[in-house]
This record gives C-alpha cells, sequence and structure tokens, in this order.
C-alpha cells in the first residue's frame, strides 16, 4: 500500500489505513523500565495502529554519546515490534550546559535515530541552542525542541486559569511555552536548522509559528489529542489530567483545532508518558506529568474530530501519518492497520498493553477499534474476538 492510496475497505466492513507514526513517545528503557519497556511499549503502539514511533531521551545513560545510544538500540533490536527510532540528546545529561556528542552520534547511526531533542526539559541557554542548531544543520538532522522557561514556570502544575484561580493553584503561564519558541524561531532563521516544536498547547504559539512558516522559516510542530479535545473546563483532583505542558483554555484549544484544519499544526503526537500507578495517584499536585496516549489516539481523534465534521479522515491520516513520516524521512509505509470504525467502546485502562494505566479518556465511550497491526510485512497485533 502506497501511502498516496491510503484508504480501502474490503468486504467484511473493515477500513485499512497505513500504520501510523508518533515522534513523540517515551518507552523509559533503559533506565526507567518499572515505568514502560521497548516491548510493552512498541506492544501498545502496534495496538494503536502505530508502526513507528520516535523515543524521548530522558533515560539513563541519557542518549548523548554512541555508547549511551547502543544500549537502546540493543534494546530495541531485541525486543521492538515496530519500527522505533530514538533521538539522541542535545546536551550532555540534558543538562542545557555542553552539546552532547552530535556528530560522533551521525557519523556511527545517523540512520538509525529520529533527530536531536532535551525533551522533558528546556534549552535555556540561547547560545547553545544555537550552536545546537548550527551542528544540526550541518549534519542534516531536526531539533525537536521542548519549549520551557522554568524560570517563568513557578511551580505550578496546571494552566494559569479560571480553574487554578478558583482552587488557589500555582498556575503554568502560557508564556512559559511561547517564549522560548519566539526565541527559538529566530535562530532557526539565523541558522537554518529544520526545526520542530514539541507539544504545542497555546494560542500564542500557534500565532507564532504560523507566522514564522510565512517567513520562511524551516519549522513544523506537533500537537497532542488532549489538547485539542480537552481543556481546563475538564480538570479534576486527579493525576490522570496532569501533563505537561498543561491543558489550557477553550480559546487555546480553538486556536489549535483552526491550527490543524489551515496547516499550521503539522502533526499529532501522543507524547505518550507512562508512570507507575502510585507516581499518578497523588492528585493533581502530588502526580508525576504525564499520561498514555497510544491505545487512545486514533479512536479520540476519529470520535471527536472526524466524526463531528472538524476534519476528514483523510487529513486526520496526513496528520498521523502522512505528515511526520516526510518531516522527519521515515519510510512512506512500512505497515498498515485494520479497524472496525463503527465499533464503539468504552476506554477502559486495564486493559492497556501500555504499563501505563493514566489517561484523561478513562471511561470515554469512542468509536474506532483497531482489530489488526501490520509492521515489515509481520503481524504485530492482532486482536482477539
Amino acid at each position: 500500500m502506497s501511502i498516496g492510496k491510503i484508504l480501502s475497505s474490503n468486504s467484511s466492513g473493515y477500513t485499512v489505513l497505513p500504520g501510523f507514526c508518533d515522534v513523540h513517545v517515551h518507552f523509559r528503557e533503559p533506565g526507567f523500565s518499572y515505568k514502560e519497556t521497548i516491548a510493552t511499549g512498541s506492544a501498545a503502539a502496534a495496538r494503536g495502529g502505530y508502526t513507528a514511533v520516535c523515543t524521548m531521551p530522558n533515560l539513563d545513560p541519557v542518549p548523548d554519546s554512541p555508547e549511551n545510544l547502543e544500549k537502546q538500540l540493543l534494546i530495541i533490536d531485541r525486543d521492538a515490534s515496530v519500527n522505533v527510532y530514538p533521538f539522541a540528546s542535545i546536551t550532555i545529561g540534558e543538562k542545557g550546559e555542553t552539546l552532547s556528542r552530535m556528530e560522533e552520534i551521525c557519523e556511527k547511526y545517523g540512520a538509525r535515530i529520529a533527530g536531536f531533542s532535551d525533551d522533558g526539559k528546556g534549552v535555556a541557554s540561547e547560545q547553545i541552542m544555537r550552536e545546537a542548531m548550527k551542528t544540526a544543520s550541518r549534519l542534516g538532522k531536526i531539533i525537536s525542541a521542548h519549549c520551557e522557561d522554568l524560570s517563568l514556570t513557578r511551580g505550578g502544575y496546571i494552566h494559569d486559569g479560571v480553574y487554578a484561580a478558583a482552587h488557589g493553584i500555582p498556575g503554568i503561564p502560557s508564556e512559559s511555552e511561547w517564549r522560548p519558541i519566539a526565541r527559538d524561531l529566530e535562530l532557526a532563521a539565523e541558522t537554518g536548522c529544520r526545526y520542530h516544536v514539541c507539544h504545542v498547547s497555546c494560542r500564542e504559539s500557534v500565532s507564532l509559528i504560523r507566522e514564522a512558516k510565512k517567513n520562511g522559516v524551516d519549522v513544523t510542530c506537533e500537537t497532542a489529542p488532549h489538547y485539542l479535545l480537552l481543556d481546563e473546563t475538564c480538570l479534576l483532583d486527579d493525576g490522570r489530567f496532569r501533563m505537561n505542558p498543561p491543558l489550557r483554555s477553550p480559546r487555546d484549544r480553538d486556536a489549535l483545532l483552526e491550527g490543524i484544519c489551515d496547516g499550521t499544526v503539522d502533526v499529532i503526537a501522543t507524547d505518550h508518558a507512562p508512570h507507575s500507578a502510585g507516581e499518578k495517584s497523588g492528585g493533581l499536585a502530588g502526580s508525576a506529568f504525564g499520561i498514555v496516549g497510544l491505545e487512545t489516539a486514533f479512536p479520540a481523534l476519529y470520535t471527536k474530530l472526524v466524526l463531528e465534521g472538524i476534519i476528514t479522515l483523510e487529513k486526520l491520516v496526513d496528520l498521523i501519518c502522512r505528515n511526520p513520516r516526510r518531516r522527519f524521512g521515515f519510510p512512506e509505509c512500512d505497515g498498515w492497520s485494520e479497524w472496525e470504525l463503527d465499533r464503539e467502546f468504552t476506554v477502559d485502562p486495564e486493559e492497556f498493553l501500555s504499563k501505563g494505566r493514566s489517561t484523561p479518556f478513562s471511561g470515554m465511550r469512542l468509536r474506532g477499534v483497531c482489530t489488526k497491526t501490520v509492521c515489515n510485512g509481520r503481524t504485530v497485533y492482532e486482536r482477539n474476538i
């Protein structure tokens, strides 16, 4: 199946879609396998219809050298059931102080990495980011940036909005996201770097990226299903609603929806970030940041965006398949998934193949059940009927 001819239905009523591509997941191995492993993460990806994923580098050891990256690659080669492209880190230890061994990593493993990121942390130093972009540009690799100015977050853990004010909770302002994006867009224009913005959540970020694209900056960005389908009015004092960046205002959500419709937002990625049950049991105040998303992404987006007429199914496949593959240079088609699009189900985290169970979509009625996923000619998931 070519990526240009993406949709087909067989006589049994199943719909076949090309394998999805998620450019932002956390599989936690090596270093934190009690949260997730390459095996369980890729199994969850396959169940969600994904055949390619990009893993983030907040690991132990951080993949900041060929030696450390190799530890992760060996596990991927042994345990992954879908194609896994790891990000190497931008800086040593993701500390934001010294560039990682970018050239050595590319010399040995350039064909295997998605690019460079310090996801989980923002690169605070303008000079370090400039040098990283110059080096990445020379190496032909993407910088995928977690944009967060910690000096502005003030210990917040939800959006600095109505809910925070009503409950006397420290809030995370949108400025902590859009201000680093504004800086990086100027650096990308200066260096010619291929620049990708992680998990965009607020309207100011969308506006900045839209304007930069008009000005010829080589920038793309992603948002996540929860930012498109939920906002701060949905918050409950439950760890499954704590993520970074946080759910923002209805106006921000509207801006993101406009962004996916007009092409400003190129990609929907899950930011699949599993934690143990204990780490997510402390409510909003005491839980770790992060939720899981691989097994709910397509059904949630299909139900809430396609069936409600906001975007077409073809457009959704652009956002979760075509666009990420083209931007990151992955094979156009490495597999496919089969779906019962009319089948309704209730999201039950206890059925997840991921070790993570924390999702704001728990209990939601959705449509679209994956019955089979094939990657590289091999069946990697098949639903037990």
